[in-house]
């Protein structure tokens, strides 16, 4: 059974990439094309041997077709994510992760693909309604990111119900970790105190969200990948906690032996109607219907991403807020 990764160079394709080929599956990589031939994380993966990394455009069609042919199975994590960002170019936004997903979408009905797993995120949601957020809450898009992602989900459930394709949406909710971009708070926070700095530069400490390490994640999108249970359906990954971003700062001094000023900078806040305030999942469903369990605690998490950037701190530039 032949995988492929489409966003197979980010943070979370990266380590899902590693973890299928540690499963034993043939993997197929897809990465986007560049003239430096750049594979991303994947570059620094000790099993890029044994993994076949193919290079094209999310948004081409022929490029995602061509990856497409001869697999069986589709793990569809290519998209932009960075939320500032899509205030700047929603245009991109739309592009990439809808038209990426109709691609994706058009290919694996055209090629009979046994099964397609679509990457949503727990921004669809919106500020919570009510806690814990369950699948069956409403979606409210409060950003253009999140806009784009619930109308990438939608199209792929109407592939599910109009043509019977094999669709899965994976919900995470915020995951972190080694390789994590520095547009999140995890990395950027690290980043500054390991960096020397004498205040952390951060956006709106009071919002809360639900944390779960890459680790984990990743093996709830091969739980849900196996289980019989979950086609045309939308399952979250999360940990059923939530945890204040100021809270969170304090836990992460705390593990590196700093105290340091905490200030907010209006560059790195939401607008207000955009911020989502309150994210705290509800994971019934996927404990219900697969043997996932998570193994990580949100400290065991932060001292492993600790461990890994202090090691890799040239990657990131902490002097600079990257939307």
């Amino acid at each position: 059974m032949k995988i492929l990764i489409t966003g197979a160079a980010g943070f979370i394709g990266s380590h899902l990439t590693e973890l299928l080929v540690r499963n034993g599956y043939p993997v197929k990589a897809f990465v986007r094309y560049n003239s430096k031939n750049n594979w991303g994380w994947l570059d620094s993966s000790p099993y890029k041997k044994d993994i076949e990394v193919i290079t094209g455009d999310i948004r081409d069609f022929d490029s995602v077709y061509n990856a497409v042919k001869s697999c069986d199975v589709v793990f569809h994590l290519a998209a932009l994510i960075g939320i500032p960002y899509s205030y700047t170019s929603p245009l991109a936004y739309i592009k990439t992760n809808i038209e990426g997903t109709y691609n994706i979408l058009q290919a694996a009905k055209e090629l009979a693909v046994s099964q397609i797993l679509i990457t949503s995120t727990s921004e669809t949601y919106g500020t919570a309604q009510y806690v814990p957020i369950d699948e069956e809450h409403p979606m409210v898009g409060q950003s253009p990111y999140s806009a784009s992602k619930i109308a990438a989900d939608q199209l792929a459930l109407s592939y599910y119900r109009s043509f019977q394709v094999p669709v899965k949406i994976v919900r995470p909710f915020n995951t972190y970790g080694p390789r994590q971009s520095a547009r999140a708070i995890i990395p950027t926070v690290i980043a500054q105190i390991l960096s020397g700095y004498k205040q952390i530069q951060v956006g709106n400490i009071l919002p809360t969200r639900d944390l779960t390490f890459v680790k984990d994640t990743c093996e709830g999108f091969i739980q849900i990948f196996k289980s019989d249970q979950l086609f045309g359906e939308i399952t979250n990954i999360g940990m059923n906690e939530e945890i204040s971003m100021q809270h969170l700062i304090q836990i992460i001094m705390d593990i590196i032996g700093k105290d340091i000023e905490i200030v907010s900078t209006s560059a790195r806040i939401r607008p207000d109607n955009s911020e989502v305030e309150r994210l705290m999942c509800n994971n019934q469903k996927i404990l219900h219907n697969t043997s996932w369990k998570p193994k990580y605690s949100l400290r065991q998490g932060l001292s492993e991403t600790i461990n890994w950037l202090s090691k890799n701190l040239d990657y990131y530039k902490p002097e600079l807020y990257n939307v």
